[in-house]
C-alpha cells in the first residue's frame, strides 16, 4: 500500500472556546474514519517561511498549515479519504501527494 501526504494550506481558525472544541470534534471524528490508514498524524505548521533559490527568506500566507501522512491503494483512494477532511468546511484545502520510497 503506497503512502500519501496531504498537504493542508489555510482555512479560518476558530474564534470562540465552543467553535474551537466543535472543530476539534470534527478532526477526531475524520482521524477515527481515517483509522488504521493513518501512518503518521503529523501536526499543525505556522508561520510558513520560504528560502529561496537566492537564500532570501520570504513569509507565506498561503502555505502548508499542517500534514498528515495516510497508506491508500490509490491516488484516488487518497484524494476520496482528503475530501472528508473539516479544514474544508473553514475555507481550507489539501494537496494529496504519493510519497515515493528511497
Amino acid at each position: 500500500m503506497a503512502r500519501y501526504l496531504f498537504a493542508y494550506h489555510g482555512g479560518a481558525m476558530a474564534e470562540t472556546e465552543e467553535e474551537q472544541a466543535r472543530v476539534m470534534g470534527q478532526w477526531e471524528a475524520w482521524y477515527g474514519e481515517l483509522g488504521a490508514s493513518i501512518a503518521d498524524g503529523g501536526a499543525p505548521a505556522i508561520p510558513m517561511q520560504t528560502v529561496a533559490a537566492d537564500g532570501s527568506v520570504v513569509g507565506s500566507e498561503n502555505g502548508v498549515t499542517g500534514y498528515t501522512v495516510v497508506t491508500a491503494d490509490s491516488l484516488d483512494g487518497a484524494l476520496n479519504k482528503a475530501k472528508g477532511c473539516p479544514i474544508r468546511e473553514s475555507g481550507g484545502s489539501i494537496e494529496v501527494a504519493e510519497l515515493i520510497e528511497m
